[in-house]
């Protein structure tokens, strides 16, 4: 019995002693792990600083030999931009000598010789002359171009204004305005009214221009193709719309009032004959009986 007891205390200590040697286990197997990772990072940071070390030292030796060869590329750009700017000035001091030696050959030549520069100004002189003159033949052409441009307008003016007063061109019952009996001539718009015919405007159709280059135009006299021309065709467009047969108008000397007030609004002047007075042309006799009397 007390051997069994010995046994169960011995027993009991061997199992503290196991649990205690078991807790120093897992405590040493901690720092071991520890010890090891630190270990392992130490190798492993050696090895890394030495390929970094490694990849410098390879970088430094690249980039060495890289700037070597750019250094030298621009050295040598350097040294043939310098030997150009020495070409250049050395050329450019050679032709100012040239240029120096020619100038004083020059002037020693012509400058100073009075009868070279003296038949230089003569022909100078000659050749100011012939383009003095070639610019006044010149002006004398345009003025020629012009007159005539302003002619043919004065033509085409008289023309349209001779179509508009038609109108006012005398008769055997009454004379007109530009035919008055107390002038000494009729006026040279009568003679311009002669040579047209009335043409009225239609709405349908532009109103035409006189074709001043037609040689059936009737100049005016004074101008060049001015002969003894007869009233013709004094139009270069095609023949006027005809108004329609159906709208016909009361014949003699009446007309609608609207036409009559369009005309006074739109063409003042071809008035002027309705406003004078129907008794003028005998109040103007009997005035220059009375004056001759006294």
């Amino acid at each position: 019995m007390a051997e069994l007891l010995e046994l169960e205390r011995e027993l009991e200590e061997l199992k503290k002693q196991h649990f205690h040697r078991h807790r120093q286990v897992e405590e040493n197997r901690q720092k071991e792990i520890q010890a090891a990772t630190r270990i392992q990072a130490w190798f492993r940071a050696c090895r890394v600083r030495a390929h970094l070390s490694h990849l410098h030292k390879k970088a430094i030796i690249i980039q060495k030999m890289w700037r070597g060869v750019t250094a030298r590329a621009r050295v040598r750009q350097m040294v043939k931009a310098r030997y150009f700017i020495m070409n250049m000035n050395f050329y450019d001091e050679m032709a100012v000598r040239i240029q120096r030696r020619w100038r004083g050959f020059f002037v020693r030549k012509n400058i100073h010789n009075f009868y070279a520069q003296k038949s230089y100004l003569e022909g100078l002189s000659g050749k100011n002359e012939l383009l003095r003159r070639e610019l006044d033949e010149f002006q004398e052409l345009q003025k020629r171009e012009r007159d005539c441009l302003q002619m043919v307008k004065e033509q085409k003016a008289k023309v349209l204004q001779a179509q508009r007063l038609h109108y006012l061109l005398s008769t055997k019952q009454r004379p007109g305005i530009f035919n008055s009996p107390f002038r000494p001539a009729p006026h040279e718009m009568e003679k311009v009214l002669r040579q047209f015919k009335y043409k009225a405007p239609t709405k349908l159709t532009h109103r035409a221009s006189p074709c001043l280059l037609d040689p059936a135009f009737p100049h005016f006299p004074g101008t060049q193709g001015s002969s003894s021309v007869k009233t013709s065709r004094s139009f270069c467009s095609p023949r006027p719309i005809l108004p329609p047969i159906g709208s016909k108008k009361q014949e003699g000397q009446t007309r609608e009032p609207g036409e009559v007030w369009q005309q006074r609004v739109h063409y003042p002047d071809l008035m002027l004959r309705l406003r004078t007075s129907q008794t003028q042309l005998e109040e103007a006799q009997n005035q220059l009986q009375r004056h001759e009397s006294v």
